[in-house]
């Protein structure tokens, strides 16, 4: 059994922050049948190189951007923009528990698919809509990307060197967690629908999830009134707390509290710097980061990153070297954690997939689907789901419905 066995999820959604949300539920055992343009299908298809597997459409293969985000879901084609295209949607919303979809705001709407039109004819439908600015305010309207969200959400402006440009991270972080928001909440639509019978609107926008990203910085200026800088890799409230040059390589180290500012100045044989008047408790030390800062430098370009952070792990500070991608992968609580997978897929043959992040107990994710090739079930969900002959498919196909 899985957590989310017995649940139909109808997957509207491209790019990232949707397919993400959805795989989500579909790891957990929803039923997850993805709804991709005739011809092209889901963009996030186009974006590579790699690609692997055969060539198809205007694709050259299968990219892994697309792999990345839609394992566990069957995919389907469908013209929205036909009378008989939409009648498909509506079918399937009426034998579906949840509809997700990642249109700009209006966009279903004026093809009788928004959330009114399908809580009409199915009331129990928890409708998810991830949209750049939400569905309510004067950016209702406008499409949203990470990368502008990044900037315009605040995160942009707090991350990058102290003296340098500003930065997006090196991951779509607002797509992917916008898609973990939705899932959070379509999870708790869910419950509710299972006290009230009735389905509801879930709203989640990438400008709502990257200002709550903002966490503890957001709140030091809604609560200290001041800009925060961008500071590199350290952090705005506690030192030292970031990365440091080793004689060989850069690595990661974190000194939270008092007690593992104690333990760092005996590894590093400074221990007069407990007392001193600049270091002796975090406040001090935030408040002369630059000068504490320069101490340590000077202390860490005298051995290797391996020799200091055996050091520093055996004192039980928390550290840890800056891996390269492939270190990650290749890193052996990544492995034992099961972090890597593989799936046969229809075209590529085995492909390897990033593991499951969370481990249940009793209901463990599992790969029952690899990321599907562009329609690859879309005869058998209208023929055994919807209930259409093969000659219905055909016309439908002959009339470009699908």
């Amino acid at each position: 059994m899985q957590s989310l066995q017995g649940l139909r999820i109808l997957d509207l959604t491209r790019a990232l922050a949707g397919p993400f949300c959805t795989m989500m539920l579909g790891d957990l055992g929803a039923d997850v049948i993805k709804v991709e343009r005739p011809g092209s299908g889901d963009d996030s298809r186009g974006w590579g190189p790699p690609f692997v597997g055969k060539p198809y459409g205007p694709y050259p293969g299968e990219s892994a951007y697309f792999i990345a985000a839609n394992r566990n879901k069957r995919s389907i084609t469908a013209n929205l923009k036909s009378v008989k295209g939409q009648e498909i949607i509506r079918k399937l919303a009426n034998l579906s528990d949840v509809l997700v979809e990642n249109f700009v705001t209006g966009t279903l709407e004026a093809m009788g698919l928004g959330y009114e039109d399908l809580h009409r004819l199915n009331p129990r439908l928890v409708y998810c809509s991830i949209s750049g600015y939400g569905r309510t305010g004067p950016y209702a309207d406008r499409p949203g990307y990470d990368f502008i969200l990044q900037a315009e959400g605040g995160l942009m402006s707090i991350t990058g060197p102290e003296d340098g440009p500003p930065y997006r991270l090196g991951i779509p972080i607002v797509d992917i967690t916008a898609g973990m928001f939705a899932a959070t909440a379509i999870l708790a639509a869910l419950r509710a629908r299972d006290l009230s019978g009735e389905g509801q609107l879930v709203d989640v926008s990438l400008l709502d999830t990257v200002t709550a990203l903002l966490t503890n910085v957001g709140s030091n200026y809604l609560v200290g009134g001041t800009q925060p800088p961008r500071l590199g890799n350290a952090h705005p409230s506690i030192t030292p707390y970031e990365a440091f040059r080793a004689r060989d390589r850069w690595f990661a180290l974190a000194a939270a509290n008092e007690r593992q500012w104690s333990l760092l100045c005996d590894v590093i044989g400074r221990p007069e710097l407990k007392q001193d008047p600049c270091f002796a408790t975090n406040r001090d030390r935030v408040a002369h980061r630059a000068e504490l800062r320069a101490v340590l430098e000077e202390i860490f370009a005298e051995r290797d990153a391996a020799e200091w952070l055996a050091d520093i792990q055996v004192a039980g500070l928390p550290c840890g070297p800056i891996n390269t991608v492939p270190d990650v992968f290749a890193h052996p609580q990544a492995q034992a954690r099961g972090l890597t997978m593989e799936a046969d897929h229809p075209s590529a043959g085995q492909v390897q997939l990033s593991g499951f992040p969370y481990k249940l107990s009793h209901t463990p994710a599992q790969v029952c689907y690899p990321p599907p090739l562009l329609g690859q079930h879309t005869d058998k969900v209208l023929t055994e789901l919807l209930g259409y002959s093969a000659d219905d498919v055909t016309a439908l196909r002959e009339q470009k419905a699908l």
